[in-house]
């Protein structure tokens, strides 16, 4: 006779989304003044950032934003395209970037996911309250995810590190057999893993 489920059995962790491609989404962004269309097919051939908040009109979400929105000229350099995202509308986005002085520096896409298929795609999706956690992911230009970082809603995050973030990234991608060791900057020395390395480090 089967026996009772372990009612303390913990449920099985999520596999990671690391190293996975973005998955399959269609929605309408803010961006420019204008609605346009955004799906997973603008994430390739560039890296690009993919950055989860809450909700439109809150309070940590604009001073997120608007850090990113400070160094959106050095990710632009870098080759970087960020794509915001709420379960707001696009709609909403507009309202909010007219009403905001600092969602008014925002030049990069702000997409809407009323349906939270995207949000879900990451895994980010908070079903009971219809939002998103502060998720944050690096894609590489062929459209595979190479870093995620979720914050719970009160702990903002730091434009500053995930460009640092994005560097490495960059660094490994262009540099094989070369990896990048803890608050590694460019310009840093980096390690080729071997077996030489093993307990020398």
């Amino acid at each position: 006779m089967p026996q009772p489920a372990n009612v303390n059995t913990p449920a099985p962790m999520p596999f990671s989304i690391v190293n996975t491609h973005v998955r399959p989404f269609k929605a309408t962004a803010y961006h420019n003044g204008e609605f346009v269309p955004v799906t997973e097919a603008n994430m390739k051939g560039k890296w690009s950032v993919v950055m989860f908040y809450p909700a439109d009109f809150t309070f940590v979400c604009p001073t997120e934003l608007g850090d990113v929105a400070k160094h959106y000229e050095t990710l632009k350099q870098m080759g970087v395209e960020v794509y915001a995202v709420s379960t707001d509308t696009h709609f909403c986005h507009k309202a909010w970037h007219d009403s905001s002085d600092t969602i008014k520096k925002i030049q990069f896409p702000m997409v809407g996911d009323p349906t939270g298929t995207i949000c879900r795609n990451f895994g980010v999706m908070i079903e009971e309250e219809g939002l998103a956690l502060r998720g944050t992911f690096v894609i590489n230009p062929e459209g595979v995810i190479k870093t995620a970082e979720v914050h719970d809603l009160g702990i903002g995050r730091s434009a500053a590190e995930l460009i640092r973030k994005i560097q490495a990234a960059q660094f490994v991608a262009e540099h094989g057999g070369e990896v990048c060791p803890a608050s590694w900057q460019p310009g840093d020395d980096t390690l080729k893993p071997s077996l030489k390395l093993v307990g020398k480090i």
